[in-house]
This record gives structure tokens, sequence and C-alpha cells, in this order.
């Protein structure tokens, strides 16, 4: 690993174990509303906390993104850290172990490395830009699935903006009719591993941020896959609608997505 992926394991390693700890007695976690179906927890803001003064003690020139206190470091830096202290923070508050801390690194607006910790698996993703993808050392491909029948889907309600709504759920009821399944599991992040992984094989989701995505969608990539938004393009950090998918089912998901758009 190199110094950047390296360091930033070693802090999520150590933000996990305070999760796992605090995990043990949930009711006693201080929450707050954000905004409609939007929590932040006392866990998330020092998990935050932990995450920013680690990277910038290790890294003072850099910059950080966050996503609960916002720009941290130097504003005119080249190197840029996207961070998600807890991606599921409502799965973490119902003890379902579908959340992870998301990490990713970006050099003159380029993704460059990406690391995603799911601490209740101790499942560790990295990826580096041209260097591929690893779960826990070993390096992962998307499927090699061509049908769309045979696929299985990821994806994620638009629960906290509610605009596309009725979109979403004409795009999700025609994917339904011609996959094999689709599932919402609640972390972008973690959804985005599992096409890396090629569980899924595709996924979709509309009006996500960029720490939900950035560290995920290099580890697509890193494994072989596609990222876009809904037109197919390269926006999708910046408009959070992102489709990822192996090549080929990546431009089935987005005929099909495309039809409810226009």
């Amino acid at each position: 690993m190199d110094a950047y992926i390296n360091t930033a394991v070693k802090i999520a390693r150590r933000v996990a174990n305070m999760m796992l700890r605090a995990a043990n007695d949930l009711s006693s976690i201080r929450v707050e509303n954000k905004a409609f179906n939007d929590f932040v927890s006392e866990v998330d803001q020092i998990a935050e906390e932990m995450i920013v003064e680690g990277l910038l003690e290790a890294f003072p020139t850099h910059r950080i993104k966050t996503e609960e206190t916002g720009y941290h470091g130097n504003n005119e830096a080249e190197f840029e850290w996207i961070i998600d202290p807890l991606d599921g923070t409502t799965n973490y508050l119902h003890h379902h172990p579908q959340y992870a801390i998301s990490m990713a690194l970006l050099h003159k607006g380029s993704l460059l490395d990406a690391v995603i910790f799911a601490p209740e698996r101790n499942d560790l993703y990295i990826a580096s830009k041209g260097k591929g993808a690893f779960l826990n050392d070993k390096r992962i491909r998307v499927s090699k699935r061509t049908q769309m029948n045979e696929c299985l889907i990821g994806t994620g309600f638009p629960v906290v903006d509610q605009s596309m709504m009725t979109t979403y759920m004409a795009i999700l009821q025609d994917v339904l009719a011609k996959t094999a399944g689709a599932r919402r599991e609640g972390a972008a992040s973690l959804d985005l591993c599992n096409v890396a992984l090629g569980r899924f094989d595709g996924y979709f989701e509309f009006n996500l941020k960029p720490w939900d995505v950035a560290a995920g969608a290099l580890i697509v990539m890193e494994a072989g896959g596609l990222v876009a938004d809904m037109q197919g393009e390269g926006t999708w950090l910046e408009t959070g609608n992102i489709v990822a998918g192996n090549p080929k089912i990546l431009s089935q998901l987005l005929q099909i997505i495309d039809a409810h758009i226009k």
C-alpha cells in the first residue's frame, strides 16, 4: 500500500474500533435530524473529528471535505480528501451491519486512492488509480454477466430529497421486470463495493453527495467496471446521480433509466 492508503487504513481502523465500542450501548448515543430522514449521530461527529485530525497530522498541506463540518486544511491544496465518517448511519443506529467508513483522495480533481472499511465484517476495500481494487488484499473484479435477466441490481431510495421519487419508482419497476431482482441495503459506498465484487451487476441512485460515492466509484472502476451519471456522462460526482456496473450491463441499465428521465 502507498503512504496515503496506509495512513487512511490506520485511521479507519481506529475509528472502527470506536464505532464498535459505541454500538454496545446505542441507546446512549445522541442523535439529531439534519433533515427529513437524514440523521447524524454523536458517533458520526466523533468519527469525523478523528479522521480529520489523523489526516491533517499526516498530511498538513492537504485539504479535506467532510460530510458534517465542511472543509478543513489548505484551500489551495492539490490533494483533497473526501470522507464519509459513517456511511449508513441509520443502519448503524439499528444494529444493521451494513455501514462503513469511506475515504477518497483526489489529486487535482482526479480520483487517486480509495479506502472503505466495513467494521462489522472487518472488510477492507482499497483501490489506487491504475493499480486495481482489492478486498482484504485479494484482487476483485466486476461480474461478467451480459444479460439483464440474470442480473442483481443495487439501488437506494431517494428518501431525503424525494423530488425524484415518482421517476425513481418507475425506473425501479422497469428494472424489477427485466432483471433477477434489486436490493436496497442503505450504504452507497458498500453498494458500489458490491458492484466491484460482482455481487451486484449494476447499481443506480439519485441525489447522493460526493462523500457517498467518491471512494466506491474508484473501487468499481479499478475492478473493471464503469461509472456514469444518468445520461452516461461523467458528472456523477457533481450531480450525485450515479449508475455503475460491468461494461455490458451499465449500457443496458442506462437504456432503462433513459426511458424514464426524458
